[in-house]
């Protein structure tokens, strides 16, 4: 390996664990209808807004031993994990495929996944804004067939993909009559 190939996976490393900080602002946020911009993180307990240099991803928490700086209340193993998950994906993406215009559509994809991923464990939903951004730009990465081979089966993915989870819906409900997923499932 080059020493460029390997600082492109450093990079992307540290992006990725970035990146994994602002995913846990939006797995926190975006269930409730908050900004995921505004305001600055704070502390849950005591209200006191994170310094920038205790929010550097993964580093913070381990040198804060896992606890406010200002109230000691504790914060969940949940924001370095998804930190280190996001750094780990996007690391190991460009270690596979190298720095390419497929790659940014798969950190897109991963970022979106995660994000999703976390926030369906918890609350068991899948909140439109991002499941209809991950379709719409699934799609729209597919013009140049660089993930599925071509649009059209992107497309035709797409459909058989809902019309599945559209089935498995139905099915449940009618032997069950109660609702096994949620619209955003399928």
């Amino acid at each position: 390996m080059s020493l460029l190939f390997e600082l492109n996976i450093l990079f992307m490393f540290v992006l990725g664990a970035c990146l994994g900080s602002f995913a846990n602002v939006v797995i926190y946020r975006m269930p409730q209808g908050k900004s995921v911009v505004r305001p600055g993180s704070a502390c849950g307990a005591c209200g006191v807004p994170v310094r920038w240099y205790h929010n550097i991803p993964m580093i913070s928490y381990f040198l804060l031993k896992g606890k406010c700086s200002h109230c000691q209340a504790a914060f969940s193993l949940r924001y370095p994990l998804v930190e280190f998950i996001m750094a780990v994906l996007f690391a190991l993406t460009v270690y596979i495929y190298g720095m390419t215009w497929t790659t940014l559509e798969y950190l897109i994809l991963i970022f979106g996944l995660v994000t999703a991923g976390f926030i369906d464990f918890d609350h068991m939903i899948l909140p439109d804004e991002l499941t209809g951004i991950l379709l719409w730009s699934g799609l729209l990465f597919n013009l140049n067939g660089a993930i599925s081979g071509s649009l059209s089966n992107a497309v035709i993915g797409a459909v058989i993909g809902y019309l599945l989870l559209w089935s498995v819906y139905w099915v449940f409900k009618l032997v069950t009559k109660k609702d096994g997923m949620g619209y955003g499932d399928f």
